[in-house]
């Protein structure tokens, strides 16, 4: 049985630079419902998935309460448990309900805070390979520093959901790229 629901497309924003957040001309994309989370360990069926199509350094926990963004990695991000109110997009972003089997994928530099979660919510976190994810705080320093090397992040060579075919592949492409 497939861990992913078929044919699912995934909802997608693009966030504006705010000064202070960079976020990335290329999409940010949701997967609702996308992974089908059992009875067993959902933390282990998002980590097969995530692994199975090239993403790792994977780990387990919730999503920081504090608005911050990834400037030398991109990052997936699957619900195992709980839900919970998440801004992205700094400020002035958008904010989105996650629920179990839900995916989030972040282009370097997307801002990304936790706003309200229940107490059992579980995020399973993993990136393609390349550089190790810094956790960067937004400041005008930071910022600037963000614009040189979030153009430098390689692309990812598959969707962290759908694999080497999956929308990722197709959305993400070098002409996005600041």
């Amino acid at each position: 049985m497939s861990a992913i629901k078929e044919k699912i497309e995934p909802l997608t924003v693009v966030f504006e630079d705010d000064g202070l957040v960079p976020n990335n001309p290329m999409p940010f994309l949701v997967y609702k419902g996308a992974v089908a989370i059992g009875s067993g360990d959902p933390e282990q069926t998002i980590e097969q998935l995530f692994g199975a199509n090239g993403w790792g350094d994977m780990w387990r926990n919730g999503i920081f309460d504090y608005l911050h963004y990834h400037s030398t990695v991109h990052e997936a991000l699957g619900v195992a448990r709980g839900s919970a109110r998440v801004r992205f997009g700094g400020d002035n972003g958008k904010d989105f309900d996650l629920a179990p089997g839900d995916v989030a994928i972040l282009p370097a530099g997307t801002g990304h805070q936790c706003m309200s979660a229940s107490d059992d919510f579980s995020v399973v976190g993993a990136y393609p390979s390349g550089p190790k994810m810094q956790i960067t705080r937004p400041t005008p320093e930071n910022h600037a520093r963000a614009l040189t090397t979030i153009p430098q992040v390689p692309l990812p060579q598959t969707d962290p959901v759908m694999g080497k075919d999956g929308p990722l592949t197709k959305l993400w492409q070098p002409t996005h790229v600041q």
